[in-house]
């Protein structure tokens, strides 16, 4: 099994023109796919799972679309877990100061509240670039004083957004696409990337669990023999 599955939620715009619907339909049956994704995780038991939401790109979408997924975000967020006893923490990965500040204080209590549990780690991805994330790290480096020299792979690390979890195993991408969208591009150095072709809105655990058999069978070399 992975210790740290990514995966880029893909495909509600189209899941949703497929049935003449409004783009924000889509983004709620959407939201319906993480939730079941999620607990799956939860209960077989999965170190680490990160959801890519909400790129540093998706604010070129149409402002209606955009406010809609704020809305969306928001209403998960005041309506929180609800996932039993799966001891879920919850983090928020990506460069925060674009939301306003009901939306920050939201996200920071969800993860306060979740901080002391002990099941798995679920980062969402919000307002998140795999380049600025490395730019983050490094702007931080240089704040504490820290020169070309001293720079290391290990101190780039230890100041991205995932600082502390391991590096991304496995990468499931929806909808058919075959890219990654400028996602987790440091950690997923030596993942294994799964494609498929159902939309997100329609992932179910079936769809898991046959990306997860898919990658019993890769053999990772991480560049030896």
């Amino acid at each position: 099994m992975p210790r740290h599955i990514g995966i880029i939620m893909d495909g509600n715009g189209r899941w949703a023109k497929k049935r003449l619907l409004p783009r924000s339909a889509g983004h709620i049956q959407g939201a319906k796919a993480f939730r079941r994704c999620l607990r799956y995780c939860s209960s077989a038991g999965i170190e680490c799972v990160t959801f890519y939401a909400f790129s540093t790109e998706n604010w070129k979408r149409p402002q209606e679309e955009v406010n809609a997924l704020m809305k969306l975000f928001s209403d998960y967020l005041d309506e929180g877990l609800e996932m039993d006893d799966d001891d879920v923490v919850m983090r928020f990965i990506g460069d925060m100061t674009p939301f306003d500040s009901s939306l920050r204080q939201k996200m920071e209590r969800m993860a306060a509240d979740t901080a002391g549990n002990h099941g798995t780690v679920c980062n969402i991805a919000v307002n998140y670039g795999g380049r600025d994330d490395i730019l983050h790290a490094v702007k931080r480096l240089m704040k504490d004083g820290a020169d070309a020299d001293s720079l290391t792979e290990d101190s780039i690390g230890a100041n991205l957004y995932t600082a502390g979890l391991p590096d991304v195993d496995l990468i499931i991408r929806p909808s058919g696409e075959q890219r990654i969208s400028n996602f987790m591009i440091w950690q997923a150095a030596y993942a294994e990337y799964v494609f498929m072709d159902v939309l997100w809105p329609d992932f179910t655990e079936k769809d898991l669990d046959a990306a997860l058999e898919e990658y019993s069978r890769r053999n990772r070399r991480f560049g030896g023999v």
